[in-house]
């Protein structure tokens, strides 16, 4: 059972009667589907529907509930909150950096604390423990995390996307419960689901593979002359990326090699997702 240490995370708890009320109609997580012992992706969305903050949100009790996220946005995450809140009957607490560890193949929670909670961003044939609390001493490094995250297309903002700049679609919140496409009125809500239900999500997280090591994050994907996306979080000869999926259905189409850098790369959809590349017109019938 590997386990990693994470000393870039903070945590704050947000608790009160109101609390869910309040959550449930600003971000863009369902909490309706949020159980115990769980932790789910979230956002806070600009009214244009771009992430602004990204967070884990998990259950700490009848009325509160734990919110985790990068240690240097924590600040702003709860200011901006805070703003939300106006009368509601909730408190924030003051964020914490955290050592936060997470550890993977593991059979069974049974042993771990309330503190303990499943990383539901993963598919269900690999069960990844996030701990709070108490945790298993350390026995593998970021980068071993990085190499999970990339094999089951997770991404972070920081690593994978900058904040701001990418709509919830771009980074599977839709595919990976970090979106709630049936619940009611969130911050930038309606043009997530106007995205989704007209189909127009184009810019997709994907699974980069080469036969040599891959250049570093950031490296722009291109084929054909064209542009296609970019590089996200690396390890040897694999990484994530986010890409225009109509783009990279036209270059497999027309047999251009995808290159990032001078190394040629396939581009895959996660196995898990539900999506497709879209249909080129000879795929017609």
């Amino acid at each position: 059972m590997p386990t990693c240490h994470l000393d870039n995370r903070a945590l704050f708890t947000l608790e009160g009667p109101e609390a869910e009320h309040f959550l449930q109609n600003v971000i863009t997580t369902d909490l309706a589907k949020l159980g115990s012992g769980e932790c789910r992706p979230g956002a806070l969305l600009t009214p244009q529907g771009k992430i602004l903050f990204d967070f884990l949100i998990s259950r700490a009790g009848d009325e509160a509930f734990r919110i985790e996220c990068r240690a240097d946005i924590a600040a702003d995450l709860v200011k901006r909150l805070t703003l939300y809140k106006l009368r509601a009957k909730a408190q924030i607490s003051s964020p914490e950096q955290s050592v936060i560890s997470v550890s993977w193949e593991s059979d069974s929670g049974s042993s771990y604390s309330d503190s303990t909670v499943i990383d539901r961003r993963f598919p269900e044939t690999i069960t990844v423990y996030r701990y709070y609390g108490d945790a298993p001493a350390q026995d593998a490094g970021v980068e071993d995390l990085d190499r999970l995250r990339i094999a089951h297309a997770v991404a972070e903002s920081g690593s994978d996307y900058e904040l701001g700049d990418a709509f919830p679609h771009d980074v599977l919140f839709d595919q990976n419960g970090g979106v709630g496409l049936r619940k009611g009125c969130y911050v930038g809500q309606e043009v997530v689901s106007r995205m989704h239900h007209r189909g127009t999500a184009r810019r997709r997280l994907l699974i980069a593979q080469a036969d040599a090591d891959l250049p570093a994050a950031g490296t722009e994907l291109r084929a054909g002359g064209k542009p296609l996306g970019a590089l996200g979080s690396v390890s040897g000869n694999q990484a994530l990326a986010i890409a225009r999926i109509d783009r990279v259905k036209d270059a497999m189409d027309a047999g251009n090699p995808i290159t990032a850098g001078e190394t040629e790369v396939t581009l895959a959809i996660p196995a898990w997702a539900t999506f497709t590349f879209p249909a080129s017109d000879g795929d017609a019938g």
